[in-house]
Parts: C-alpha cells; structure tokens; sequence
C-alpha cells in the first residue's frame, strides 16, 4: 500500500500531549514521544520480539519495486549540494542539514520510494551530541579562532535519519596464488678496505597455492545517501544492528529524514567490496607464510538478502571560507567525525617559531 509521508509525518509532528497538549517528539534513548513543556511521557507501542524482515535480493530485483510497500513523500532539493530532505510540517524555510545552504519549500517535489522497514532509534540526545562536537572542535590543533563559535547554536546539529541498506549473503571462493616463506643466506662480500667479509641475507621462497574459502556475511552495512563525505560516514561504524526496531513513524517525530540516492543493485555492488576486502585478507591467512600474493580471486554469492533502513546521525554543516565543512556524530554510540578548516596563521607562526630555535640552537653551537 502507499503511505503518504507529508499526512503521517503531520500527524506524529501534531500527536497533542495529554496533560498540555504540547506537541511530542521522540525522545532520544527512550522508546517514547516526550513533552518538551512539561515533561510527559508516552511510550511508543512496538513489539520488541517483532521479527526484522530480510528480503530476498534476487527476487525483489525479479518482481520490480512497484510490487513492494512504498511510501509517497514529499522532498526538497537542495541547489548547493544535492541532497533530498523533508522539512517539518507548517515550515517554509530551513538550512540544509548537510551544506548550511537555506532551503525552500517551493523547491520540493513528492517521490515514491521503498518503505524502511526497520530503524535505529536516536540513543544520543542533542545536549550529548553538542558535548560531543564541542569536546572534538577543543581538541583540534591548529583550528581558526573563531571555529568555536560556530558552534555555539544548537540549531546547526540538527538529528537526521540517514537512509542505508544492509546486506547478506553466504560466499564461496576460489583463489589461487604464491606463499612467500623467509629464508636467510650468507655470502661473501669485500669491503672498501679490500677484504673479504660475511653477511647474511634475507630471501623469499615462493610456492604456489590454490584453494577455496566459504565465508557468510551479516548486516554488511552500506550508505545510500551521496550528501555525506564517504570515508567520515565510513568511519562512523560500526551500527548496533541487531538492536533494530520495526519502522515506526514516531521514531522520526522531531527529527529530519533523508530518502535513499543509492539504488539497491548498485548498494549491493558496493557491499561486495566491502566483503571482497574482508575475504582478500581471510585468504592471505589461508595461504600463510611471510608473505601472499593473490593471483586469482572468483567469489560466487548466494542466498543474498537485504533490509533497507534508517540510522540517526546528528550533523552540524557550515560554510567558512567559502567551502562547506561538515561534522557527523553516530547517534547511538556518540563517535564523532568530521571535516575541519586549519589556521594558516597559526601554521606559519609555528614554522616560524621552529625556525627560529633551530637557529638559535645552530648559533649558541657554533
């Protein structure tokens, strides 16, 4: 069936405390929609024992995405870095999440897309993640003055729930290649004085090798947005995925979301390089020795399934110095990355600085 996501995301945004009737939004770490007015708590009813549904990967992409629940939701599109978010019911205008450029709601269209299934919850709340973010911009070295201030707004970390996809899938390998076992030599060698001198020398003894390597692969987490830097984004994992909680639009209640940019058939490519990096360096140890050489690597999968979920990030975007610098905090386990300016000033007085004391030490030396 379609959902419409503008009418469910308008009727979570408006669900009326009942001691205030202040608007609830989700609480981070909780499984519950809180009153920020005055406190109140309603818990959100889900079934913990519900079971997270794998889908077949080969007959998905067999009967097409029009025979699977989908969900209609309106977008906005931003002009500086591409990305395709939803903005909060009744507002007009906001900030990209991932560039800081303004958004406006007459730039948004509605598309159809998959359903997820499946989320992680916020377990970070926004005062953990401006402690976190504050901390990581303190510890910078050599950071412009005036980045600390940047921070100061709590509005610029906004929670985002990110689109990914997770893949299974058993493999078989076959590989061939050379295992290269250290063997030490002495020869005779004659010095610059004329005489004749011993040394041993390390070599290396190649043997061929050939082989297969079974390997089964769970929750191989790719990204399906393109709006982040992919080594941060990367560095941010590992993700709790067996805690995963049926998809329930309460969840996003306060929160921004994201619609997937990645397709599934090219996730899934994505995620055999990832499982190709894993299975290389399980063979090296199958081939042993000093040293391996990899000649010839044929993986087959098999039984291949996949869950196309929601994981929070807090994100803080900026502009400085005209480029777009961007901050991402794991909003379940608090790890924090991210792109930084550096102060050329502070640089140059360092070179300087350094300069002067090898000088100095080179003349009270001399």
């Amino acid at each position: 069936m379609d959902e419409t996501f503008d009418k469910t995301e308008t009727t979570n945004q408006s669900l009326k405390c009942k001691n205030c009737a202040g608007v609830l939004k989700f609480a981070p770490g909780t499984h519950s929609l809180n009153c920020p007015y005055c406190g109140e708590f309603n818990e959100i009813k889900i079934d913990l024992k519900a079971e997270i549904v794998e889908m077949d990967y080969l007959q998905f992409l067999e009967k097409g995405f029009e025979k699977e629940e989908k969900q209609t939701i309106s977008v906005v599109a931003c002009t500086s870095c591409g990305s395709k978010t939803t903005l909060k019911p009744n507002i007009t205008s906001d900030d990209c999440p991932f560039c800081g450029t303004s958004l406006v709601i007459e730039s948004g269209s509605q598309a159809s897309v998959l359903k997820p299934k499946s989320l992680l919850p916020f377990k970070i709340d926004q005062k953990q993640g401006m402690d976190l973010f504050k901390k990581w911009i303190d510890d910078l070295w050599f950071a412009p003055n005036d980045l600390k201030k940047r921070v100061e707004n709590r509005e610029k970390l906004k929670g985002m729930y990110i689109p990914y996809w997770t893949f299974d899938s058993e493999t078989y390998s076959k590989f061939w290649g050379q295992r290269g076992d250290n063997y030490t030599v002495t020869e005779s060698y004659t010095d610059s004085e004329g005489k004749t001198q011993t040394r041993s020398l390390t070599k290396i003894r190649w043997t061929p090798v050939t082989g297969d390597h079974d390997r089964f692969f769970d929750d191989v987490v790719i990204n399906a947005s393109h709006s982040l830097p992919k080594d941060y984004v990367d560095n941010l994992e590992p993700w709790d995925t067996e805690n995963l909680v049926p998809y329930n639009d309460q969840f996003l209640s306060g929160f921004q979301t994201e619609t997937y940019q990645l397709g599934l058939k090219e996730g899934f490519e994505y995620a055999k390089g990832k499982m190709k990096d894993v299975i290389e360096g399980e063979v090296r140890q199958k081939i042993g020795g000093d040293h391996q050489q990899i000649e010839s690597l044929n993986t087959q999968y098999s039984q291949i399934t996949f869950k196309h979920i929601l994981l929070p990030i807090w994100i803080s975007a900026f502009f400085y110095n005209q480029k777009v610098y961007r901050f991402l905090i794991n909003g379940r386990t608090g790890e924090v990355q991210g792109e930084r300016p550096y102060s050329w000033i502070k640089i140059g007085l360092l070179v300087l600085l350094v300069a002067a004391i090898i000088g100095a030490i080179v003349y009270f030396n001399r």
